[in-house]
């Protein structure tokens, strides 16, 4: 019979697989529509249950390779959470709330870590270092940028932080998927690429939706 852990692990993975499908679904569909508006509520969902399961199985057994996975899951849980929130502030008005700041807090802590650690790795000879260093930098980078908009006045560009986000965490999904299949055949590129492809495509979106 299988157990708590296998259950958790296989709901993990179908969480995933879901945010895989909802974050194209929300890239492919007219932003502001009702089957964007949807398939995004999807994504958020399961990237709670993803980030949820993971600190579970991490307790289960703490070993180093589900413990990076968590601090990830805390780097793009947090993105698809900041995405979310950039919704409630459209208004010129709209400030930043207890939870944002302690979700923005929480972040760059649990990327600083990973990025130490990621030095750390690096130092010793071990490649993956360079994953733990981009993916701590990353969330420690969109994390002080929400601190640093918290402290002054909505500037109004909610879509640019609402799709720089969105994207973020659906490439830190399509990261995770590659990493769980590829990374026997391509190393810390099956890790890396989506970063590499995806970083052009957040520009274009904010170069699209940014005010003229």
């Amino acid at each position: 019979m299988p157990t708590v852990e296998v259950w958790l692990l296989w709901l993990h993975i179908a969480a995933g697989t879901v945010a895989l499908f909802a974050g194209l679904g929300a890239l492919v569909t007219k932003k502001g529509g009702w089957r964007h508006r949807q398939v995004g509520k999807v994504f958020l969902v399961s990237m709670g249950v993803v980030v949820a399961t993971v600190f579970v199985l991490v307790a289960i057994d703490p070993v180093a390779f589900r413990i990076i996975l968590t601090l990830v899951a805390i780097f793009s849980g947090y993105l698809a959470f900041s995405g979310y929130r950039a919704l409630s502030r459209k208004r010129p008005t709209s400030t930043a709330h207890m939870v944002d700041w302690g979700a923005a807090g929480s972040v760059v802590l649990a990327c600083v870590g990973l990025g130490l650690w990621g030095i750390n790795w690096f130092l010793d000879g071990n490649s993956f270092g360079v994953v733990m260093i981009v993916f701590g930098g990353i969330g420690i980078a969109f994390g002080t940028l929400d601190i640093r908009s918290f402290y002054g006045e909505n500037s109004g560009e909610w879509m640019i932080n609402h799709l720089q986000r969105m994207i973020g965490a659906f490439i830190a999904t399509v990261s995770a998927v590659s990493a769980v299949n590829l990374t026997s055949e391509l190393g810390i590129i099956a890790w890396l690429w989506p970063t590499l492809l995806g970083v052009p495509l957040i520009a274009y979106w904010s170069n699209k939706f940014s005010s003229p």
